[in-house]
């Protein structure tokens, strides 16, 4: 599961990558603009949802795609404050 904007930009760069596009190709392709993908790609928190799902799709990635993904390595933040549940989760 998809559990930040670094973790989703990363995927989408994943993506980007094993299609062989640049980020100027895919921002064509996406119709939106080279900036907006280095910002997606590097994890930028506010990038623009409906954009971000645009990107997404354009790489071939449904929002099920995103549930499914393995979770990547925790950071060293991450590692260092630990994981909190949320409520109901069964862990």
């Amino acid at each position: 599961m998809i559990r930040s904007a670094q973790e989703f930009g990363a995927l989408v760069r994943q993506r980007r990558k094993a299609l062989a596009w640049t980020q100027t190709e895919l921002a064509t392709r996406s119709g939106t603009g080279e900036r907006f993908i280095v910002e997606l790609e590097s994890g930028k928190p506010s990038c623009q949802l409906e954009k971000a799902l645009v990107v997404a799709r354009t790489v071939g990635l449904e929002i099920g795609d995103l549930k499914a993904a393995p979770p990547s390595p925790a950071s060293a933040e991450e590692d260092e404050l630990g994981f909190l549940p949320t409520f109901g989760d069964k862990r």
